[in-house]
């Protein structure tokens, strides 16, 4: 892990990843915002491993190849936040 790279608001390092834990009202509102994360990882390039299980949604960001968290996962872990609903 780069000492350098600060985990950005919700996020934390634990296990050599960026990780959060979100709980939508429901599975509906989880999978949509899924979706929207899927769209910022496609246009990154760069994909989350995840988890859904009803209304919590559990997100890993690490570069694999460079084997600890880069700068890449910040960015995505910005682009995440940018499309969580407000009440989170």
């Amino acid at each position: 892990m780069d000492d350098l790279l600060e985990p950005p608001p919700g996020w934390a390092h634990v296990d050599g990843h960026l990780h959060r834990e979100l709980v939508f009202a429901d599975f509906a509102e989880a999978f949509a915002f899924m979706s929207r994360v899927a769209a910022e990882a496609e246009q990154a390039n760069h994909h989350p491993d995840w988890s859904n299980s009803w209304n919590r949604v559990v997100i890993d960001l690490s570069s694999h190849d460079a084997g600890k968290v880069t700068r890449r996962d910040v960015d995505l872990a910005l682009r995440i936040n940018a499309v969580l609903p407000a009440d989170h």
